[in-house]
């Protein structure tokens, strides 16, 4: 049986935790929104879906941002990476799409 002051703190840490959730999704997809005309742009352009040089800044201000926030930056790394790969993906998919 856990103690209802332990339960009471333990479920309002949770309801951050869900709250802090939804506000990720949500930006999430307001990043996407934006790197969707990013790739809508480029692809009638005829401009390449990755940006090497763009990635690396990017991956560079990430791990100072996240330094700063006292996260961890090999994984706020492995986050933007992720996040990098699907907007190419969506990026070469637009330009397919364009082509068609």
């Amino acid at each position: 049986m856990i103690d209802p002051e332990i339960k009471r703190e333990l479920s309002g840490y949770r309801q951050s935790i869900d709250n802090i959730d939804a506000a990720l999704v949500h930006m999430l997809a307001e990043r996407f929104r934006c790197t969707k005309a990013v790739g809508v742009l480029k692809a009638k352009h005829n401009l390449p879906p990755a940006d090497p040089a763009r990635e690396e800044y990017q991956i560079a201000r990430l791990r100072q941002l996240a330094e700063d926030a006292h996260l961890d930056p090999d994984f706020a790394e492995k986050f933007l990476n992720f996040i990098i790969h699907e907007v190419i993906r969506h990026h070469e998919a637009i330009a397919a799409d364009l082509k068609d």
